[in-house]
């Protein structure tokens, strides 16, 4: 995480340094992102980002935080993330905001699906913390009688992301034709693994 003089650094540089990361994430891949570009485009020199950050990695973790502080704001009050709703609801309904954000910060949108095709231990790493948090909610689902409880949790998180990440880079431009078939893959998905047996009482 950054180092004690970032946050001393006024709002209006954080900002400046943020938004160079932005503009560079948004463009490539982690892996593929270049460290001068983003200093460069901050306009800082390159000893000062070091008496900011360690290194790349360090910068990323505090870009990421960043933007899932301006999600949380946007995301705290939807239907999704009460306690009732079942984890299908939730990545439909989190699917329908981020895509929301997304028209007013369309680079945020590029920055998450150049992260999903970048298979560097790095990123590997910060996906499966995401992936655990909605393999937790099928374990919940599981313990609520929804979903069988011979299913593997993560094995339908794969297979959720696998299509959402796929089908938006078919149809991302459309995004009512690509929030419809991830509507329809989910309830394929959801009719095959719920509990019937629960369901039928």
């Amino acid at each position: 995480m950054p180092k004690n003089t970032f946050y001393n650094l006024s709002d209006e540089k954080k900002t400046r340094i943020f938004d160079a990361a932005l503009q560079e994430f948004s463009k490539r891949s982690f892996s593929a992102s270049s460290l001068n570009q983003i200093i460069k485009n901050a306009g800082i020199p390159k000893g000062s980002f070091y008496q900011y950050f360690d290194n790349k990695e360090d910068l990323y973790l505090c870009f990421l935080e960043y933007a899932s502080k301006e999600n949380a704001e946007l995301l705290s009050n939807f239907k999704g993330m009460e306690p009732d709703v079942d984890v299908f609801e939730t990545v439909m309904n989190e699917t329908r905001e981020f895509h929301e954000k997304g028209k007013i910060m369309p680079k945020y949108i590029e920055v998450a699906m150049l992260m999903a095709v970048d298979n560097s231990e790095f990123i590997l790493k910060i996906r499966k913390s995401s992936t655990d948090r909605y393999v937790k909610m099928v374990e919940r689902d599981k313990e609520r009688g929804l979903i069988k409880p011979e299913v593997d949790s993560e094995l339908v998180i794969n297979m959720i992301s696998a299509f959402s990440y796929n089908e938006y880079f078919r149809n991302g431009s459309d995004k009512e034709r690509y929030l419809k078939n991830l509507s329809n893959a989910l309830k394929i998905i959801k009719d095959g693994i719920k509990n019937t047996e629960i369901t039928k009482e």
